[in-house]
Parts: C-alpha cells; structure tokens; sequence
C-alpha cells in the first residue's frame, strides 16, 4: 500500500508530498495515533514516498526500494521497539550505531521506533543527541500513542503528524465499548455486574487497549464539556483517572494480565 491508498488522510498525505517533492524531508518525525491506527503502516509507507524514484512523494509500490520495504528487508530501514516494558537505552545505542554506518542501499539510513512514548528517560537523552547532530540523509520515525511521554526536548526537534482522524470505525467501536463501562462507573454498578460488563466487551488484551483509548476520550469530553456527565465528576478526579488509564497502559505494555490490569482500573477510577 501506498501513501495514496489513506484516503482519511487525504490533506496530511498531500502534505507529505509537497514537502518531499520539494527535497524539504526532515531528519525526525513523529507520528501520533490511537492503538487501532495502523501507525507501523504508515510509517512505512511514508517512507516508500520519501525513497520511491518512480512515484516520489507518494510510493508507487512497484519499485525495489518499495517492494523491500512491503517485506521488511529494506538494507538501511531498521526497526526499534519495546522489549514489553519500554524501550531502553542500550538499544537506543545499537540503533545510533546502525545509523552511523554508510548506507548500502541508497542515500538515506531510516528507521522506525515503535512505542517510541515506552522510551525510558535515559534513553530519550541518548537519541537527543541523534536528533541534534544526525548524519547527512537520516530520517527517523517516532510512532507515539501519547506524544506528550517524550520530552519537550525531543518533541521541539520533530515534526509531529496526527493520525487521531484514522479508524474511525474502531474509534466508534471503542467508545460504544467505553460508554458501556463508564455508565457502570458512574451508575455504581456492584462488583459481579461490572465484572460481567468487562467480560462482555474486554474479551482479549487488544480489547483492553482499545478500552484504554475509549476512556480517554470519553474522560476528555468530560473536561471540555463536550459530555455534560462530566459534571458528576470532580475536575480533579478526571486528571486522576486519565493518569489510572495511562498506568493500566503501561501494565498492558509490560505484559500484565489484560483482565487483572482493567479489573484494577475499574476499581480504582470507580472509587
């Protein structure tokens, strides 16, 4: 698939291409969305745009530089991720060390970190240092759920694209799975009815991370009085409960049951 087949991105897409077309690709980039956006797609995709010479700004999907990206064996695209908790320094280094070699491919060394908000503190300093003094031709893709995880130092030095627009039929399926759960919340529902509410909709750990991002929005529409049920809830305790939702997070990451880390959420945000 190329950069033309996101059709709901269709005005972010043309963004990318005027910019790549006009040589102005910047060395960092961050790209922000839901669990249910497919942010590892799309970043592979942009990066077919940026290498493509047949179709340049938007992937023809045809050439060798694209079909090896489709099969992950692009020679100078290399791929960085959680090891289930967080992405950690020392692989931080391996990466930098990767992309201080000369690329065999073409001109460009690329690479893609997934969970890049899982990056410790530690090593979000370390590859500061590569977004301050990249190599000639580098690109690197952040994919971020919550941008806001990385430090402002990081942020200042990328390009953010949000993808929040994308999977809107998941979005919808979420927040009607969010809505059900939340009217249990402030319902007062007893623990067996809440547990056959949570058995109902969380039947697997990607339930429970669209369930997350359910909440969330449903907790952001309390805070701008979108939803007025927010007025049943304390300012506070909606901050309070949206740090709950991103600790659940982070227990999903770590590999933590899914039943028992929404089962203790559910708990905590329901008082």
């Amino acid at each position: 698939m190329s950069l033309a087949n996101w059709k709901q991105a269709e005005k972010l897409v043309q963004r990318i291409e005027r910019s790549i077309q006009a040589g102005n690709v910047f060395h960092a980039y961050i790209i922000e969305g839901d669990t249910c956006v497919d942010k590892v797609g799309f970043a592979k995709d942009m990066i077919k745009a940026i290498l493509c010479s047949q179709a340049p700004g938007i992937g023809c999907d045809q050439c060798i530089s694209c079909r090896k990206i489709d099969h992950d064996n692009y020679e100078d695209l290399f791929f960085l991720e959680s090891d289930g908790l967080s992405v950690k320094d020392e692989a931080v280094f391996q990466l930098q060390e990767k992309l201080k070699l000369v690329p065999t491919g073409g001109q460009r060394n690329l690479a893609i970190i997934k969970d890049a908000d899982t990056m410790t503190p530690r090593a979000q300093n370390r590859l500061l240092k590569t977004l301050e003094e990249p190599a000639p031709g580098t690109v690197i893709l952040l994919l971020s759920e919550n941008k806001e995880n990385l430090l402002e130092t990081i942020r200042s030095r990328c390009i953010t694209y949000q993808l929040s627009g994308l999977g809107q039929e998941d979005a919808k399926l979420n927040m009607e799975k969010a809505e059900a759960v939340m009217e249990g919340v402030l319902e007062g529902y007893n623990f067996f009815k809440m547990k056959e509410c949570l058995a109902k909709h969380v039947k697997s750990r990607e339930d429970a991370f669209q369930l997350l991002d359910g909440l969330e929005r449903v907790y952001r529409d309390f805070l701008v009085e979108k939803d007025l049920r927010g007025r049943l809830v304390k300012r506070e305790d909606i901050f309070k409960n949206i740090a709950f939702i991103e600790e659940a997070r982070r227990d999903l990451i770590m590999k933590v049951n899914y039943n028992y880390a929404i089962k203790n959420l559910i708990i905590k945000i329901g008082g």
